[in-house]
């Protein structure tokens, strides 16, 4: 792999944990896009949605997202990087986009069993009300996530199978 795999996929889909799993079974680094904003920004990201609001983050998010362009490493995204300015093009031009899909149930499921309020976008949702944002996000977002090279059902795919996926591409 001599590019960058940018994991894309919904808050909860599993970009981080899966994104560590592939990166060490392909034996390359691992970049949270997140994490790595956290570090510069020396806060949490809600911390931040609220000091600065989410457009300032996002202008951020897109500025951290290109210093990944010659990275060979599996890179894990934010549910939301690829839906603002070009990011979701710029990331099929310089990299390899595996979209983690999951059905809104499914992701409603993980999400209800996480803290939503490290969430800056969940925050107070429990129930039917998360149920209904994620279904209604989803569909904002998928034009944005269908475009990526490679789509699994995160759930119902081993890793061997995702890891020689990557390989083939």
């Amino acid at each position: 792999m001599d590019k960058p795999v940018f994991l894309i996929g919904f808050m909860g889909s599993g970009k981080t944990t899966w994104g560590k799993k592939i990166a060490a079974a392909l034996q390359l680094p691992f970049i949270d896009l997140d994490h790595e904003i956290v570090n510069y920004i020396g806060m949490t990201i809600p911390e931040y949605f609220e000091a600065h609001g989410e457009d300032s983050f996002r202008r951020l998010e897109n500025e951290f997202l290109k210093k990944q362009a010659t990275k060979k490493a599996i890179i894990s995204t934010g549910g939301g990087t690829p839906c603002y300015y070009d990011n979701m093009e710029w990331i099929k031009a310089n990299g390899l986009a595996l979209y983690l899909y999951h059905t809104p149930k499914s992701l409603w499921s993980r999400l209800s069993q996480s803290d939503v309020n490290k969430r800056p976008v969940l925050k107070g949702l429990t129930g039917e009300e998360l149920l209904s944002f994620i279904e209604s996000k989803l569909v904002e977002r998928e034009p944005y996530y269908s475009q990526a090279h490679i789509k699994v059902e995160q759930i119902n795919t081993p890793l061997e199978q995702i890891v020689n996926i990557i390989k083939a591409y």
